[in-house]
């Protein structure tokens, strides 16, 4: 893709691509226990997006969704990796989604919820990640369980241990990897939603960014480039989204 001096300064007016990058999402991005440096497809595709526009990039670290959110709102970051979200789209253009991630519930192995849709009863506490696409999601869904957010998504499982909650909220794979750290839980079948995760810029760069950014993604999807990521990093239960918005 080339991009004209314009675009290249709609999303880098200092001169180097700030790409707000969120570590609470494990399927998205890590960060390497040796060196400590960020890797994964959302690094990998702002690396891509970077050399696309020929300006170098600084990565902007978070440990949680609603941090990184708030960065390319204030203007601190240029671009960022989020769930869409008709909220986080007030003032954040998003791109059509390339990946799509299952969000699931943990429940104590004795628990009497046995599937999703029982979950939203008066008495029933659902931890979720502050500002994450579940505590948006089910801010709105909810109406008679009770919402505790968690500092962080990777926190959640703590905080529901810890206050002896009914129900834990997050990413498919965060849960199963936490109940190596607390078994005597379990996994509702299925899922209660599907995450859409998606690239982003401020709506104030202009249509043309956004236009750009969008053409990106589709173009790294379907080159394989993210399919290709995910394999490379060993990201298992997230799938490729489809070509344009639909799910």
């Amino acid at each position: 893709m080339k991009a004209s001096s314009d675009i290249v300064r709609a999303f880098a007016p200092s001169g180097t691509l700030r790409a707000s990058i969120n570590l609470g999402n494990p399927i998205l991005s890590n960060r390497n226990a040796a060196s400590a440096q960020p890797f994964g497809v959302s690094i990998d595709l702002a690396t891509g997006l970077a050399q696309a526009l020929g300006v170098p990039i600084e990565l902007v670290v978070f440990d949680a969704a609603g941090k990184s959110v708030e960065a390319v709102e204030q203007g601190r970051a240029d671009i960022g990796f989020f769930a869409i979200d008709p909220k986080r789209g007030e003032h954040i253009a998003f791109t059509p989604p390339y990946v799509l991630i299952e969000g699931s519930y943990l429940v104590p192995q004795d628990s009497v919820l046995q599937a999703n849709d029982e979950v939203d009863r008066t008495g029933t506490r659902v931890v979720v990640g502050k500002g994450s696409a579940y505590d948006l999601h089910l801010s709105r869904e909810l109406k008679a369980a009770e919402i505790v957010r968690a500092p962080t998504s990777p926190t959640v499982v703590d905080v529901f241990v810890e206050q002896k909650a009914e129900v834990a909220a997050g990413v498919r794979q965060q849960l199963e990897s936490d109940l190596v750290r607390h078994p005597g839980h379990r996994l509702l079948p299925g899922r209660f939603m599907v995450i859409r995760q998606a690239m982003g810029v401020p709506k104030s760069r202009g249509a043309e960014a956004s236009a750009f950014l969008t053409a990106y993604v589709e173009s790294q999807k379907a080159s394989g480039f993210v399919a290709q990521a995910l394999a490379r990093h060993g990201i298992q239960g997230a799938s490729v989204a489809p070509a344009g918005d639909g799910v």
